[in-house]
């Protein structure tokens, strides 16, 4: 579904990403973690045409999207749901005009239709009833699950996940993530998501690729990511201050 290829990017001489290669299968869901500050939320943002590298390519369904723009570009956008990280809910929108904003702007449905996917996206994330409140009204759990449910509307075929349990206590961050594999089984979305839950998101996806220093250090299941012997790895799943990680 998607395969990025010695991706390069830099800002103001600060080289962020130095050669990032991955490949996402269809319906897969992936994570990727690694240092705060380290490339991961400018390689999403690659991935979405929101961003185009110095070097590399991001292929979606085997079309190179970095030599794309205009309606071209908006095509392959439509493909993508994303989660951001604060929800990126609109305060003056209602929790029912939020989700529903996609399919008024996007699509020619009925009103009705509108309305009963909707109601079954509120359903899916647990919000059935929650309609007529604002952001404002809402607890921070509250607002993932309205972001989880505007990424899903349209039924993308991929969504992008920037960190959505940031700023979560531990029983919401469990209960985000179980909501994630639900929906993600019942849609069958390919899915990227940015993480730093270590180690809760080894119960969540399929894969782990982990970014260091610009580059993909190590690609696995969770099995596989538990029980590297990389010292760099070991480091940073475990939470270590001693390694070749540096603390600055």
């Amino acid at each position: 579904m998607i395969k990025i290829a010695d991706l390069h990017r830099s800002f103001g001489g600060q080289t962020v990403l130095r050669g990032v290669s991955l490949s996402v299968a269809d319906k897969e869901l992936i994570a990727i973690i690694g240092e705060s500050g380290g490339g991961k939320s400018v390689l999403l943002r690659h991935l979405i045409g929101l961003l185009k590298p110095d070097r590399g390519t991001v292929q979606v369904e085997g079309e190179d999207i970095t030599t794309l723009t205009g309606r071209k570009l908006d095509r392959i956008r439509e493909k993508f749901g994303v989660v951001f990280q604060g929800g990126a809910l609109f305060d003056s929108f209602t929790v029912y005009d939020n989700i529903a904003f996609p399919l008024k702007e996007k699509t020619k449905l009925p009103k009705q239709e509108i309305h009963e996917r909707v109601e079954e996206a509120l359903e899916d994330v647990g919000l059935k009833g929650m309609e007529s409140k604002y952001p404002a009204e809402i607890s921070g759990g509250m607002k993932k699950r309205v972001a989880l449910a505007r990424a899903l509307i349209t039924e993308p075929k991929i969504v992008l996940f920037d960190e959505p349990t940031t700023g979560l206590d531990p029983i919401m961050l469990h209960a985000i993530h179980k909501l994630i594999t639900d929906t993600h089984r019942k849609y069958g979305f390919t899915g990227v998501m940015i993480s730093h839950d270590i180690p809760e998101i080894f119960h969540v996806a399929d894969r782990i690729a982990f970014l260091y220093r610009g580059v993909i250090e190590l690609v696995g299941t969770p099995r596989e990511i538990r029980t590297s012997s990389d010292p760099v790895v070991r480091q940073f799943i475990r939470g270590s201050l001693r390694g070749p990680i540096e603390i600055v």
